[in-house]
């Protein structure tokens, strides 16, 4: 049965314990409507921040950008203050994409969800980002090839990762999978960073940045 947002302190928590996509989908929708009031006051997020100030590094600003796991538009509205234009999100939450249209930084916008293949032709965007989503209870590894195949060749994928997910989850295989195959080949990776402070003080994240080849 899927608790109720209400009975739960730590929302963070409470997403990270969802037994299925189902039960994921569900709780965003719930959360959706104070999401970002809680992600960014209650628990001191900067993940989008550090993570698009990364991407500006790489990534012109006319290319055409995918937000993977947009949620409600935090990252596309960093990337449009920063001067990207042309960007399409998608997410598994029609809650979460509700709020992330009201934003009005989306050229396009789709239900879709992560760690299953993306409804985009191959080689269709110029970047893809990922915020937020490759996490406790979230997309597994195989998100990274989907990244792959929608990025064109010479194009970035860059992403943020907690740092046990990637130690503990596959993802640390995945990424070295891709890179062995010739897939992509790792730009850079940044220092160790909270991006939740109050929400997770003791837990870090870092920001990969790929070429797709």
């Amino acid at each position: 049965m899927i608790e109720n947002m209400t009975e739960h302190s730590n929302k963070l928590r409470w997403v990270y314990d969802s037994e299925n996509n189902t039960d994921l989908t569900q709780r965003y929708e719930e959360w959706a409507s104070d999401y970002d009031r809680d992600i960014v006051a209650k628990y001191g997020y900067i993940g989008p921040r550090v993570t698009t100030q990364q991407f500006e590094l790489y990534v012109p600003k006319t290319g055409k950008i995918l937000d993977a796991g947009a949620g409600t538009g935090l990252v596309g509205q960093e990337l449009y203050r920063l001067g990207y234009h042309d960007i399409e999100g998608m997410d598994m939450s029609p809650a979460m994409l509700d709020e992330a249209r009201r934003k009005n930084v989306y050229g396009k916008l789709h239900q879709m969800v992560m760690g299953e293949p993306l409804d985009y032709p191959t080689n269709n965007f110029d970047a893809t980002i990922c915020v937020g989503v490759l996490t406790v209870g979230h997309a597994n590894p195989d998100a990274l090839e989907e990244f792959v195949r929608v990025t064109r060749p010479g194009g970035k994928v860059v992403f943020m990762l907690r740092q046990d997910v990637y130690m503990e989850r596959g993802f640390r295989e995945k990424q070295d999978d891709l890179e062995f195959s010739e897939m992509w080949q790792r730009v850079s990776v940044t220092k160790t960073f909270k991006a939740l402070p109050i929400g997770e003080p003791d837990m870090y994240h870092n920001v990969w940045t790929y070429m797709v080849k």
